[in-house]
């Protein structure tokens, strides 16, 4: 099996990990879903913390835009197990060239991307297909004091969701949009 490949995005810090062939025959199919030695650069001297598994039921629905505030801040490893999933990053890193830019995949099980997004970042998603299921990486464990969001529909973000919004929980549906004093995350 080969080795991961990761591919930079135009937001600095967030990658896109783009699978090796699985290794398959009559039985099925072996596939590497983590290597820290492969994730290394995107990694750096962090270690895996926590691991989360999701399931997004209907077509449509958004979780997010969640992140975590320093000194809890995060990097995630997003993975779409099942279904698929529109998985964005959003930069709110003070002094960014980039801040309050995103950048968005789809996931699959087909494609097996892995989306990567580093600590400042907020991440939020969109499920494109029923029972999506999606396994997180985090190089933090939850803090909920350290817990933030955003609206994800905020016009000045103006995130391109493939689909109407529908099924937000009701601490999404309460997160504010970005104020015009936001001057981002600091490190």
């Amino acid at each position: 099996m080969g080795g991961v490949k990761l591919r930079a995005t135009a937001l600095a810090g967030v990658y896109v990990a783009e699978e090796p062939h699985s290794v398959a025959d009559h039985r099925g199919f072996l596939r590497r879903l983590y290597s820290e030695s492969e994730l290394a650069p995107a990694l750096g001297e962090r270690r895996i913390a926590q691991i989360n598994h999701t399931c997004t039921r209907k077509t449509g629905a958004v979780r997010g835009l969640h992140l975590q505030r320093p000194p809890h801040a995060e990097t995630k490893f997003i993975r779409c197990l099942q279904g698929r999933v529109w998985d964005v990053a959003v930069d709110l890193r003070s002094g960014s060239p980039t801040f309050l830019q995103w950048h968005a995949e789809e996931l699959s099980p087909a494609n097996g991307r892995m989306l990567i997004i580093p600590e400042g970042c907020a991440h939020g998603f969109q499920a494109l297909e029923p029972e999506s299921e999606l396994l997180y990486l985090h190089t933090a464990s939850y803090a909920p004091a350290a817990e933030a969001g955003f609206s994800c529909t905020d016009a000045r973000l103006a995130i391109r969701w493939p689909l109407p919004v529908v099924d937000l929980s009701a601490r999404d549906a309460a997160h504010p949009p970005i104020g015009a004093d936001f001057t981002g995350i600091a490190p």
